[in-house]
Formats: structure tokens, sequence, C-alpha cells
């Protein structure tokens, strides 16, 4: 069985939308790519770090799940990351009411000893360094590196970034973020810029609009899901990451159409993702719901064209 290694955050989020709020409940990067990333044949570990706070009933549903968490840090006396936000109607855009970094703010990440052969790393949304440290403790190299980021990073943390750019093979953002990172507004342009930057792939999400895939000359185009409702938007990028990562590691094939592949199974999981708070629709996501959602991106997408003659 292929080996995952994801490194992220795992934390508590309040989250506020139109049609609710939370108090604190179980969110973090590598919970979602997580639990995405359960649905495929794969072993998987995460690496992360959270403070005392932490409910044991948290760390027990991810080792339910399969996951191997004995490269999560629980510190003695330490508060874990929290964020807080409040979306906007068209659940497009939010606000950021409250980061607290607490025990991430110190984190040297520890690869468990057998994950440092592993075939596929997803590096979540973490400082730029922290993703190298992580690189820098691997004893073999893998046959993919995954790479996710954000426009903090990019404000804050531009030269780091770039080095650990040199070192992945596939990097997600959004559009708003390529275009940050390239200068360019064209995303056929700023897809062109990244890639001298080091990434083979670049995956630029656009939300409801779905998601482009470029590789040199190549680019496919996956439309998202039509969902009669979106209930919260929290951690869709990161599920669309674990199933695109999850994917890839079950395949043990990193070609540009088994890519594309990835690109609908990710997109697949995080339309579950968005139709309720936080992690609750992935917890219990039954595989006879993904293969039928499966089934309708397929009707969705796939047609006969007749060329004119």
């Amino acid at each position: 069985m292929s080996k995952l290694l994801i490194v992220g955050t795992v934390a508590f989020d309040a989250i506020e939308t139109p049609f609710g709020k939370t108090d604190k409940i179980l969110g973090g990067a590598a919970t979602y790519i997580g639990l995405a990333a359960t649905h495929f044949n794969v072993d998987a570990a995460i690496v992360s770090v959270v403070g005392d706070d932490f409910s044991q009933e948290y760390l027990d549903l991810l080792s339910s799940k399969n996951i191997d968490i004995s490269g999560i840090e629980k510190v003695a006396g330490g508060k874990t990351f929290f964020w807080s936000g409040r979306y906007h109607n068209d659940l497009n855009s939010r606000d950021t009411l409250d980061t607290q970094l607490n025990v991430l703010a110190d984190f040297n990440p520890v690869v468990p000893a057998n994950f440092k052969d592993a075939e596929v790393i997803m590096l979540g949304n973490l400082h730029p360094n922290t993703q190298i440290s992580v690189l820098d403790q691997l004893t073999a190299k893998p046959k993919l590196v995954v790479l996710d980021t954000m426009n903090f990073w990019m404000d804050c943390a531009l030269p780091e970034l770039k080095e650990v750019l040199k070192r992945v093979d596939v990097i997600t953002i959004n559009d708003e973020e390529a275009r940050q990172l390239s200068g360019e507004y064209s995303l056929v342009k700023a897809a062109e810029i990244i890639h001298t930057m080091g990434p083979k792939y670049v995956v630029i999400k656009k939300g409801e609009h779905g998601a482009l895939l470029f590789n040199e000359s190549q680019v496919f185009f996956a439309p998202a899901l039509p969902l009669k409702e979106v209930f919260d938007p929290t951690g869709a990028g990161d599920t669309f990451a674990g199933g695109f990562s999850g994917y890839l590691a079950q395949q043990q094939n990193v070609s540009f159409h088994n890519m594309k592949n990835a690109i609908i199974h990710g997109s697949n999981l995080a339309s579950f993702c968005v139709e309720k708070f936080g992690t609750e629709r992935m917890e219990n996501l039954k595989y006879e719901e993904v293969n039928a959602r499966l089934q309708q991106f397929k009707m969705l997408t796939q047609f006969d064209i007749e060329l004119a003659q």
C-alpha cells in the first residue's frame, strides 16, 4: 500500500455563515486532507501539533479512519491553533475574525520514521520553512510532492516560499493567489510563470467555478458540481487537496492523464464538505455516496461532439 504523508494544521475553528454559526469545532488543513484521503486505499499519516486542550475524542476519530497520528505532537500546557471567520452572503468571500497561532507558533514537525520514505507528500498550508523542514527529513525521493499555500505567505515569506517551490511537483492555489504569485492576470500566463519556479503541475482552484490543471502546453478544466445548497465552504480546498493527493497515492501513477482523474476525485469530495459545518459531512461520508456523485460528475463532463465537415 502506498504511503501518503500529510503535513498541516489540526485545529479549532469557529465559523459563521448566513445559515448559522458554531462554537469551537474540529478544523485544520491536515484534518480535512486526511479525512478526504481515507476514501482511497492508502496508508496515510498526519504531522501536526495540538495543545492539551485538544480532545482525545478528535484524535480517536482520526485513528478510527486508519490515519496514523503518531506525528501529531501534543504540547502540555499549550493551546491548539484557532481560527474564526464570518462568510459573506455569496459564501465566496469571508472576514477573519480571530487567528491564534498558539502551539503552531513554535511547531517543529517530526516525520514518523515509517513515513520518511512516503511515496506522496501533501504539504498543507503552513510556513514555507516548516514545509522545507519536512522535505529535509525524508530518506527517499517521493514520487510526488504536492504543496498548498496562500497569499499570506506570499506577503510575508516570499523568498522562503520560492525556495520550497523549487522542490515540489504540484502547487495548488486559488486564482487570486496565482495572480499574486506570478504578477499576471491571465491564468494561462500565471501558470507559465509559476512553472518556471519549480512545479511541473499547477492546479488553480476557482471555487464554485471548478479547477484548472496546467502542465507545460497541456491544460485541463474540471467544473465544480452544481449544488442546491452550500452551507459552509470551510475546508473545501483542503478536502480537494486530500482527494487529489489520495487518489494519486493509490494509483501510484502521476501522469497528466491520471492527474485529470485526481482533479475530479478532489472536486467530488469537496462537494460533500460544503454541505455541513466543519468536518461533520466528511466524518460520516459513505462509499456509496461518493461513487454516486462521481457518476454525476461523469454525466456533467463527458459528451460526444460532432465536428463540422
